[in-house]
């Protein structure tokens, strides 16, 4: 990364640095942002543009047998290639997959290499292992660090994902997780153990993200109280809400759904730990993928279409169902409105993220039309016009008068998101972060301008201009280092073979335990 580049009189928006709409300098030299340029610069002038870092899509589901098995039912699911330009031309740089089965890490590993331009890790399926809930069984809670930091470093994961823990392993016994003191058939572990465990786990790893959880009864009216439920269970230690939108109902049937994001978005703002995405659904086309097999097996009896099944193993199960949202839908357009219910409530932005958990809320390229929503109260009228009006009965969206700012919008989509997965080199445009920025438009329309950036750098390579790929781009593939703790037990080692850096493309390791700074200080409080 040779280019030497200084991009002038652009209107920044870097919050991590406390920087809203100045205009400054920023000089790039080995893809990294440094104080001065040494060499004569090549000069990219921004005047009346919009700087940001790149950026940071923290869920969505990009590669993987998941996905892979999506493409086959629904085509419209991007390829690996689609998938990297059309991210760029948003201006993201980095998107971490979230769910990745053990079992199927080396094709998720493979179709990360074959995404251009971004940067991305994955997240690892644990919640329904049935080795590790032996061991909880038996009390045995450092025989479960071991293997998870064994399993981390084996599949080369990011961090801890957690699928309606026990509750995939309860359905393929004929049952049905309903609270979180339901002991798992067969197993006698609950849902409350393998929560409070794995937390435990991921801080006494020192991973650099939470533990990031998809919560129990996923999509099921009424299931608000064990999404509360879950994160009182986990009170004082940190924890990602994954799309907390489809976690948000009331209502004791869908006759009688309701939104309760006000409840939820209340816990969220009284404990400083918590980080959530939303999972904002977009009307039209969907697919639902997931590793929840009882909500897509719930799902595609409730939809009558037809579905993708893989549910051999616990951990290796998954579900595609196709799903379209309508406007006219009175589910669908509460499920809209809960969404934008959850952004606008919850007060700090530093703890709640743009994402539709792509494609199960809707597809990754309409982020622009999401922010509009948010940005622009009279354009949330005009849809509240066009949608169900039982959107006005059950929730409260059309009293909410708060419209996001650029530096909000900043944070919910670049600072925040770096700051939850403890990567101090992103998500800022400070000196030593990697030169990874996104030029736009200065647009009333903010749609339009976050639809159509003007340039996209990604380490300090000029890779899109005017809405065109113009320099293909391989980026690389982000995993922890867990500390050193021996050998795991051989009955784990004998299930998975390591994968080796070598077959890995281009690839950053992030030594868990060091210093993630910002996410650390965050997470006890200490909010900008």
């Amino acid at each position: 990364m040779g280019r030497v580049l200084k991009i002038i009189n652009g209107e920044l928006y870097d919050p991590l640095n406390s920087v809203e709409g100045a205009v400054k300098e920023i000089c790039i030299q080995g893809g990294k942002i440094v104080p001065s340029c040494t060499e004569t610069p090549e000069v990219l002038d921004a005047r009346n543009l919009v700087v940001m870092p790149g950026g940071i899509d923290i869920h969505s589901h990009i590669a993987g047998p998941a996905v892979d098995a999506a493409r086959r039912i629904r085509p419209t699911v991007p390829s690996t290639l689609d998938t990297g330009y059309r991210y760029a031309r948003l201006g993201y740089t980095t998107v971490m997959e979230a769910a990745t089965p053990p079992n199927g890490a080396r094709h998720t590993h493979a179709e990360l290499g074959d995404i251009p331009i971004v940067d991305k890790g994955c997240y690892i399926l644990m919640g329904n292992d049935e080795y590790i809930m032996k061991c909880l069984k038996i009390g045995e809670r450092e025989k479960v660090r071991r293997s998870i930091a064994w399993l981390l470093s084996a599949l080369k994961g990011y961090g801890i994902k957690l699928v309606n823990p026990g509750g995939v392993e309860q359905w393929k016994q004929g049952k049905e997780v309903e609270g979180l003191d339901d002991p798992i058939y067969g197993l006698d572990v609950t849902p409350r153990q393998i929560l409070e465990t794995f937390a435990w786990a991921n801080e006494a790893l020192g991973l650099p993200h939470p533990l990031h959880v998809h919560a129990n009864r996923l999509g099921v009216p009424g299931n608000f109280r064990i999404t509360i439920e879950t994160m009182q269970a986990l009170e004082g230690m940190r924890v990602h809400m994954a799309h907390l939108q489809f976690h948000s109902y009331g209502g004791k049937s869908y006759a009688s759904f309701s939104s309760r994001a006000a409840e939820v978005a209340e816990y969220v703002n009284t404990h400083p730990y918590v980080t959530v995405d939303v999972g904002q659904v977009v009307f039209g086309e969907a697919t639902t993928i997931t590793a929840d097999v009882p909500w897509q097996d719930r799902l595609r009896r409730l939809s009558g279409t037809t579905w993708s099944n893989q549910a051999s193993e616990a951990e290796t199960g998954y579900g595609s169902v196709p799903y379209t949202y309508r406007e006219k839908n009175p589910v669908n357009a509460v499920q809209w409105a809960i969404g934008l219910e959850l952004f606008l409530l919850i007060k700090d932005p530093w703890r709640v993220f743009l994402t539709t958990d792509h494609p199960n809320g809707g597809p990754f390229h309409a982020y622009p039309w999401v922010i509009k929503l948010l940005m622009d109260k009279s354009f949330r009228d005009e849809m509240l016009k066009r949608v169900h009006r039982r959107v006005l009965r059950e929730t409260t969206l059309s009293s909410i008068h708060r419209e996001y700012t650029l530096s909000e919008v900043a944070i919910i989509t670049r600072a925040g998101p770096a700051r939850a997965l403890g990567l101090a080199k992103k998500g800022h445009l400070g000196v030593g972060a990697d030169a990874d920025i996104a030029i736009y438009p200065k647009d009333r329309d903010r749609q339009r301008m976050f639809e159509n950036p003007v340039y996209i750098i990604k380490d300090g390579e000029v890779v899109v201009r005017e809405g065109e790929v113009v320099q293909d781009f391989k980026g690389k593939t982000l995993f922890v280092v867990p500390p050193e703790l021996g050998e795991a037990d051989a009955s784990v080692r004998e299930a998975f073979e390591p994968i080796s850096l070598e077959s890995l493309p281009r690839y950053e390791a992030i030594p868990a335990g060091a210093s993630h700074g910002d996410s650390r200080r965050f997470h006890r409080g200490d909010v900008r």
